[in-house]
């Protein structure tokens, strides 16, 4: 029987959810549980895969659209200007920890119509090469698990200030190559949607043409999923990210953005358990997705005050010279009981002819934070028209 070395995954566990993640502690009589944490199987689905919204502290469900608009709110995509488009955006994922973790993301576009839009997306994560060993300790080979998520997307405007969107999302988490604990472990398989919409609205604030925007993502709504056939199966990450931005347009080659988002995770909070595991606050976690998704927003065991602090906040800024060139920050709250994510995001873009290059670079405190100088890249290409 083979034995997996886990801990790549145990640190990505520990690490790579968003939102009600931490794990703190309750007494309970002269038991102590681990409570308030949240442990949704394929957690690379709520990594920003794109540069740009990178930059601004994750921040860009209602930024005005580019070729990434997919990965963060489909419906924007009905917005783009451009007829077609493909970017590839790369990240060296946790590389304080360990060295090999990444996530590629390539996704297009393409204008049905001047109302319509439709696009695919393919997300990869790898977590490097695995030693394989027998209960012997003698070694057999190396292992590679990955995890893949294969999305079509399709957009439409409603008039001139008003889109939906949705994705479907083919889910592949390969992260086993063995039998252990004398369960046969296999591939997880899901599926799942995404729901979106935006908004824009051009006005005039404080004396300068401006341009408020709204959006709202409910992503990973889906099945559940397991590596075994006797495991329980988890939920997806379910994700709700709601925001707002306004773009203000100082003159022809001068513009600033400003964006604000909220980011939950609809997932069950695991609730406070007693020295023999029953339940003596909160709600059972093991429910139909139906009933976990909308009892998220009310299962915690320390009630509304604990929800508020399941709520993650990215804030963002953007300035452009002549659509050509572009400097960003932003920055990442997570409530230290949820998971403690606190950094601040640095970033820019350059345009050339029909290419976009965009980085960003994620500052946080090394030995608290295994995502500190993270760095993500985006290459997109765009084009007018087939003549071009």
């Amino acid at each position: 029987m083979m034995k997996l070395n886990y801990l790549r995954r145990a640190l990505l566990l520990l690490f790579l959810f968003a939102g009600k993640t931490a794990l703190a502690q309750t007494t309970v009589g002269s038991s102590t549980s681990q409570t308030n944490g949240v442990y949704p199987d394929v957690p690379f689905l709520l990594i920003t895969p794109d540069a740009r919204a990178g930059a601004m502290g994750e921040a860009g469900v209602a930024v005005m659209p580019d070729g990434n608009a997919m990965s963060i709110n489909p419906a924007k995509l009905a917005f783009l200007e451009k007829p077609y488009g493909v970017s590839l955006s790369y990240s060296p994922w946790l590389k304080n920890l360990v060295p090999d973790i990444n996530l590629a993301y390539l996704s297009g576009f393409y204008q049905l119509d001047n109302r319509t839009v439709i696009g695919a997306s393919l997300r990869y994560f790898s977590l490097g090469d695995i030693a394989l060993i027998d209960e012997n300790q003698n070694p057999q080979g190396t292992f590679n698990p990955n995890e893949l998520a294969f999305d079509a997307t399709y957009s439409r405007k409603f008039g001139e200030n008003f889109s939906l969107g949705t994705s479907a999302r083919f889910i592949s988490s390969n992260l086993t190559s063995a039998q252990i604990g004398g369960s046969q472990q296999k591939a997880g398989i899901a599926v799942a949607v995404d729901v979106s919409a935006f908004f824009k609205k051009p006005t005039v604030l404080f004396g300068k043409d401006a341009i408020l925007s709204a959006g709202l993502n409910l992503s990973n709504i889906g099945t559940k999923m397991s590596y075994a056939e006797t495991q329980n199966k988890r939920f997806l990450p379910a994700n709700m990210k709601l925001g707002g931005a306004s773009t203000f347009i100082i003159d022809d080659y001068n513009q600033f953005t400003f964006a604000l988002d909220f980011n939950k995770l609809m997932v069950p909070t695991e609730p406070v358990r007693d020295i023999n595991g029953e339940i003596v606050a909160g709600k059972d976690p093991f429910r139909s997705v139906p009933s976990g998704i909308l009892g998220s927003f009310a299962d915690a065991p320390g009630g509304f005050k604990e929800e508020l602090k399941e709520i993650g906040i990215s804030t963002g800024i953007e300035y452009t010279y002549n659509q050509q060139f572009a400097v960003r920050a932003g920055y990442f709250y997570e409530n230290p009981q949820k998971g403690d994510r606190r950094y601040l995001t640095l970033g820019g873009g350059l345009k050339y002819n029909v290419f976009n290059l965009d980085f960003s670079y994620l500052i946080a405190n090394a030995q608290n934070s295994p995502l500190a100088n993270t760095l993500r890249f985006t290459l997109a290409w765009t084009i007018d028209n087939v003549s071009k």
